[in-house]
């Protein structure tokens, strides 16, 4: 693993349990084993990382995702699928979504990490819409999809942050209910 792999990695993990703020660069120098100059060489600042944190863990989570029209056609849900990999970050992890924390604290974000933060959301918003109306066919509206897309990120989101400061995964388990299986839409 490269030295930027390794500094990506240790900024995430930091950032999935406090945050943007909960790292520095000589913080995460001292756990790579690099000097603080040397981070500096990799990315010119904390903006700089932060918004590479956020661009690598949104194609990754999408990668990790696949094509909704696939899994339906492997005749899997999309939706439980999705709602699976929050499941797996909060209950197997223990972490929070990194661009769930970096969205609650937007408003205090650099520009570019903002964007990057943001972008994950519109992508899983037409990542899910896409899900819900290869799901349900002539069932739904690109409208009624899209605002069901929006349900969901926002219930999975909160969800997960109610779980995380009531110590409690059943907090999301019970919110999940509230998503309709597939044989019910």
């Amino acid at each position: 693993m490269s030295k930027r792999e390794a500094l990506l990695n240790a900024a995430e993990h930091k950032a999935r349990i406090g945050g943007y703020s909960n790292f520095s660069f000589r913080e995460l120098a001292n756990e790579v084993g690099i000097k603080s100059a040397s981070v500096h060489y990799h990315f010119p600042t904390k903006e700089d990382l932060g918004a590479e944190l956020a661009k690598r863990y949104t194609e990754n989570f999408l990668s990790a995702l696949g094509d909704p029209e696939e899994l339906v056609k492997l005749s899997q849900d999309p939706i439980e699928h999705y709602v699976g990999k929050f499941r797996h970050a909060l209950i197997a992890d223990q972490k929070m979504c990194l661009c769930g924390l970096f969205g609650a604290e937007s408003d205090a974000l650099p520009n570019k990490v903002k964007l990057h933060t943001k972008a994950f959301f519109l992508k899983n918003i037409q990542w899910l819409q896409k899900a819900i109306e290869k799901r349900e066919g002539a069932n739904t509206t690109p409208v009624k999809a899209r605002n069901k897309a929006v349900f969901i990120l926002s219930l999975l989101q909160g969800s997960m942050m109610l779980s995380k400061v009531l110590d409690s995964n059943e907090i999301f388990s019970i919110a999940t209910t509230l998503i309709e299986p597939i044989n019910n839409h």
